[in-house]
């Protein structure tokens, strides 16, 4: 698909994803707008996507022939514990919409960005796309992980009766510039930078991890996110789904160690075990996406968190490197005393008896 043919919706187009899916379209040629060769950003402000009437409105407006579908509700360990139906109404609304509109307007293709939550929870790793069905989803998540699993059904359910080139990417947790900090919904790298920052700056002797520390997780930089998305909308049209990860696994241990190295805060990091860990182990497979669109990350985890430390220092006024502690001068030394040297032989002459 030649992509300055087409004209292009994001949907969540002003989100953490969606907005650097934008900027990697104006990378390759296309620029905002309603015409052949353009992109239209829509944003949860300006239509709702759960609302059918509103999801098929924006539709008409834009007749697009491509769709890439970032829009989603959805948040870390704490929001899918405490908003689970929602999580779930949310999510297979929007998406039903979306195809739904899709269909009723002519779209050519659609890119829908499923989520790893999708994986049964004891899936081997690395997760190859074939196990997403040998399973339930871990508990803490399952809703969302559910709804977004139903999204793939879909895109083979239409295609199959309307003919609609619907293809499902799978990116691991994504993080980077522009992720939501927020304490309520952030995932656990903002949640992390977040609190560590905080701490350091409070004077906070300690800091809390959830669960046992021991889990681990695969994370992709967005930006590299992004391309392989623009990707996959231009060259890849198979009903199969793509695993899109970083290439690198670690415990969230590690992880909050490496991030209180790079912050700066030389604490304690407690294990609150009371704490969910949520799916023991996240690690893609990304054989296929390597294969099918030349996936390859270039952001390694050592680069990509001081480059989200950086921005997320600078939007919330941090200093950032912390400055080294410079030593304290050196009092002066004391006056050296003056020595008067007087000679051993005495001249009897000039002494006054």
């Amino acid at each position: 698909m030649n992509l300055n043919e087409q004209r292009i919706l994001v949907t969540g187009g002003s989100g953490f994803l969606g907005s650097h899916v934008c900027e990697e379209l104006q990378t390759r040629g296309l620029s905002p707008g309603l015409g052949v060769g353009t992109y239209q950003a829509s944003c949860s402000a300006g239509f709702d996507l759960t609302d059918p009437e509103d999801c098929e409105f924006l539709f008409r407006k834009v007749q697009p022939h491509l769709v890439i579908h970032c829009a989603a509700f959805c948040g870390g360990i704490g929001a899918n514990q405490k908003s689970p139906a929602r999580m779930y109404r949310n999510n297979v609304l929007m998406n039903a919409n979306v195809f739904d509109a899709a269909v009723k307007c002519h779209t050519q293709k659609i890119v829908a960005l499923g989520s790893v939550c999708a994986y049964p929870k004891d899936t081997p790793a690395p997760f190859k796309e074939e196990d997403i069905w040998n399973g339930y989803p871990e508990e803490t998540n399952a809703a969302y992980g559910v709804a977004k699993r139903a999204m793939l059904t879909q895109c083979h359910a239409y295609r199959q009766e309307f003919g609609l080139n619907a293809v499902y990417l799978i990116p691991t947790n994504l993080y980077g510039p522009r992720d939501c900090f927020r304490v309520d919904t952030s995932h656990v790298i903002p949640a992390l930078i977040r609190k560590i920052f905080e701490a350091r700056d409070s004077g906070a002797k300690s800091i809390e991890i959830w669960g046992t520390g021991k889990a681990t997780r695969e994370f992709l930089y967005v930006e590299d996110a992004a391309k392989a998305i623009v990707d996959a909308a231009e060259e890849y049209d198979d009903a199969a789904p793509l695993n899109l990860g970083g290439g690198e696994e670690i415990t969230i241990e590690d992880l909050a160690s490496q991030l209180a190295a790079i912050i700066g805060y030389q604490g304690f990091l407690n294990r609150d075990i009371s704490k969910p860990d949520g799916q023991p182990r996240r690690f893609l497979d990304c054989s296929r996406a390597r294969s099918a669109i030349r996936f390859d990350p270039k952001v390694k985890l050592s680069d990509g968190l001081p480059k989200t430390v950086e921005w997320y220092a600078k939007e919330c006024g941090y200093v950032w490197p912390k400055p080294e502690p410079q030593p304290e001068p050196s009092p002066e030394p004391p006056p050296e005393p003056k020595v008067v040297h007087v000679s051993e032989e005495i001249d009897l002459e000039e002494v006054e008896l």
